[in-house]
């Protein structure tokens, strides 16, 4: 016997979209800064790495969807990272695993409010440079934006669950591929326009070791940073329709999401990296490493908000 609660409709592109909407956060304009720092082969190469690391964990994960409990004499469907832990580990587990996904919850959160303010105030910047010039003093704050971001989710955490959000995700998702390739494609046409590749093997330099080894690091956790929808995974997974097996469903998905995702990335990071090298911002987009077209950067930031609104919920 097997326990479900709800009727399931989702497929391999809702399953996608939910997945893209997760993964695909506004840190990937910060990847050309990881890049960066990391060099040219080491950039790359971490980014395949956490790329193959993301898709065995999920690929162990769908395994977990449905638990048979042997005392019991059922098979039980788990339908959360947390029910998972709980069913197979025990409540001392869960109690730990709650504490961790609670605290990821409330640093995504806070991440997510800052950044969605962040992309609204640089639309306001990016208008100030483009009427007064480069070198105008155009800083605002960013508190009206964050409760503004607030107000909207006060309205959307109305939704009633998980399902009622896919067309949420859908937009998300598109608004997600929408900045993602603004921005590689921007990096690539100033790379042109330097006419060179710029950048080394050896990343960025540093006066101090130490501060070498403290950027490196703080770049793998950006990379690392960037694939974070295991937590969201079998949410998505109960979501999905049988026949077939939602098991071979999520597989493709996630297959499709992570090859995907993992080629948006490296194009991103990487086209950044060669068109500003050692002086690679932060956040391509934010940071003001393009300031025209500026309608196109607009556009781009508006992307990166509506999305977060979707990848918020």
């Amino acid at each position: 016997m097997i326990i479900s609660y709800v009727v399931d409709e989702g497929n391999v592109w809702t399953a996608l979209a939910h997945i893209t909407t997760a993964v695909v956060g506004s840190g990937v304009l910060s990847l050309s800064w990881s890049v960066a720092q990391l060099g040219w082969i080491a950039g790359p190469v971490s980014l395949v790495i956490f790329a193959l690391v993301t898709y065995l964990n999920t690929s162990m994960l769908t395994k977990f969807h449905h638990y048979s409990d042997h005392r019991r004499g059922i098979t039980v469907t788990n339908r959360s990272y947390f029910e998972a832990v709980q069913n197979i580990l025990g409540d001392s587990s869960a109690w730990v695993c709650s504490l961790l996904v609670f605290f990821n919850v409330f640093k995504l959160g806070v991440v997510y409010t800052i950044t969605s303010a962040s992309s609204i105030r640089a639309i306001q910047q990016s208008n100030c440079y483009h009427e007064h010039g480069h070198e105008a003093a155009c800083e605002y704050g960013i508190e009206f934006y964050m409760l503004l971001f607030g107000i909207i989710h006060i309205v959307a955490s109305q939704i009633p669950n998980f399902r009622s959000t896919k067309w949420l995700s859908i937009i998300a998702a598109v608004m997600s591929f929408a900045y993602s390739f603004i921005g590689s494609v921007l990096g690539l046409a100033q790379t042109i326009g330097n006419g060179e590749i710029k950048g080394s093997i050896g990343g960025v330099p540093t006066d101090k070791p130490i501060q070498k080894v403290w950027f490196v690091a703080q770049a793998i956790g950006d990379i690392a940073f960037a694939y974070p929808f295991p937590l969201i995974f079998l949410e998505t997974q109960s979501t999905l329709k049988s026949p077939p097996s939602v098991e071979v469903t999520m597989t493709k998905a996630s297959r499709i999401a992570v090859f995907t995702i993992t080629i948006f990335y490296l194009c991103c990071g990487g086209f950044g990296y060669a068109a500003f090298g050692n002086s690679t911002p932060g956040n391509i987009l934010t940071g003001f490493g393009f300031y025209e077209p500026y309608i196109l950067i607009d556009f781009a930031n508006a992307c990166v908000f509506l999305h977060l609104v979707g990848g918020y919920q």
